[in-house]
């Protein structure tokens, strides 16, 4: 689900990558909300804030937004300028170094959060933006934009023009296509929501609190592990078959 690219990618690896990252995303957009009160997938509503300060002359204030919004566009920029610079070496999974890095600031965060969630409140948002922002970033890439993880304004849009189109099948032909996008969009919405049940029972019935992300960092790497296993099981099988034509 994270090797396969282009025209070799299918419904079937949209589909796994989607569930996996809706769910992490869904874990820490509830766990950033229940520890800060402050959204940490997406920058819609801070940027409404910002424009809100500055708008009423209190620039300071909106400042700590604004280093909000920067944190998950410089989150994006590291994780696509990292796939470009990595993109020729056919030995590297190009995108498992964001998807480390997204891991390593999670459990970084949930290991350490007993220091530095009363000290630094602003700096571990700033740091889940971050993350979000790495993730949105090659998901977005792995896809050719057709999976979108960390909001879901986009999605409920896209969600409503394709349930509106099935009325129309003689204007809009393609109508399995049409349904695969409607069975992606609802994959990701129902685990953004299932991710943010279990990050709100981790979080308050377990009493967790920030080490819930602990638990999306590991989902992350047991994703990592298990594409990059299936992926060399895989060649493995191949180039047997190969060798078995070829006696």
């Amino acid at each position: 689900m994270f090797r396969h690219q282009g025209k070799s990618r299918t419904l079937k690896h949209n589909l796994r990558i989607a569930t996996v990252l809706s769910f992490v995303a869904g874990i820490v957009n509830i766990t950033g909300f229940l520890s800060f009160k402050q959204l940490t997938t997406n920058v819609t509503g801070h940027f409404a804030l910002f424009v809100n300060d500055v708008a009423n002359f209190e620039f300071w204030k909106g400042t700590m937004y604004f280093i909000y919004i920067f944190s998950f566009l410089i989150g994006s920029f590291l994780s696509s300028f990292l796939i470009e610079k990595y993109r020729n070496n056919k030995k590297l999974n190009v995108f498992l170094v964001p998807t480390l890095m997204e891991a390593l600031v999670l459990f970084g965060i949930g290991f350490f959060s007993t220091s530095i969630q009363v000290e630094y409140p602003n700096v571990i948002v700033c740091l889940l933006l971050f993350a979000m922002g790495v993730q949105n970033s090659f998901v977005t890439k792995i896809s050719n934009a057709v999976v979108r993880t960390t909001h879901l304004t986009g999605l409920f849009t896209d969600l409503g023009i394709d349930l509106s189109q099935l009325f129309f099948p003689k204007v809009y032909l393609k109508r399995e296509k049409l349904k695969s996008n409607i069975k992606l969009r609802i994959y990701i919405i129902l685990f953004f929501f299932t991710g943010g049940i279990v990050g709100g029972l981790l979080y308050s019935t377990f009493n967790l609190e920030l080490k819930t992300l602990v638990f999306a960092a590991i989902i992350l790497m047991m994703s990592l592990f298990y594409d990059d296993l299936r992926y060399h099981l895989i060649k493995t099988k191949r180039r047997y078959s190969q060798r078995k034509i070829r006696k």
